[in-house]
């Protein structure tokens, strides 16, 4: 399994799934979650909310409208919307996203700095729990998992401690 570290849109990455750090409510009203819906259409949001509630530590797949991925991982860092998160969270919701990701024999995701925006888990904090998450979780079935970013402390966050890790 490869890692990939990037700065550039989650939106904009042609990947089998792109992994939402959503609530357990399945609403995508602010920050990645938000830019989701905006661009890749309400049905996403319509889809996640159905499934509702998504307990931390558990994953739904919807489609992923008019996004270049196929689908979109929705697993919660939180349970309620712009509620303050914790890198325990973090890791069981990479965890999920992980074991969804292999049930549906899917190859590639990419994930966004997770409990990083509303959830207020400091970079370096995140992608400490989302490294270990994958490093415990992913094995050969996921071949390519990109860790992509706009905030450039996020980027810099998940090289370091990337580098740290080998």
């Amino acid at each position: 399994m490869k890692i990939m570290v990037e700065k550039r849109s989650l939106l904009e990455i042609p990947v089998d799934a792109i992994v939402n750090p959503a609530n357990s409510l399945g609403r995508m009203g602010g920050g990645v979650a938000g830019a989701i819906r905006k661009l890749g259409g309400e049905q996403i949001e319509k889809e996640a909310m159905a499934q509702a509630p998504i307990a931390v530590g558990e994953a739904v797949l919807t489609k992923a409208g008019k996004l270049p991925c196929k689908f979109v991982i929705h697993a919660p860092t939180m349970e309620k919307p712009a509620e303050r998160t914790n890198p325990e969270k973090v890791f069981r919701a990479v965890t999920a996203a992980i074991e969804l990701a292999k049930k549906k024999k899917l190859k590639s995701l990419a994930f966004p700095g997770m409990g990083t925006g509303v959830g207020r888990v400091n970079p370096e904090d995140s992608a400490k729990a989302m490294i270990d998450a994958i490093r415990n979780f992913a094995d050969k079935e996921i071949e390519t998992i990109y860790l992509v970013d706009l905030n450039d402390d996020m980027v810099k966050a998940f090289r370091s401690v990337l580098e740290k890790e080998r």
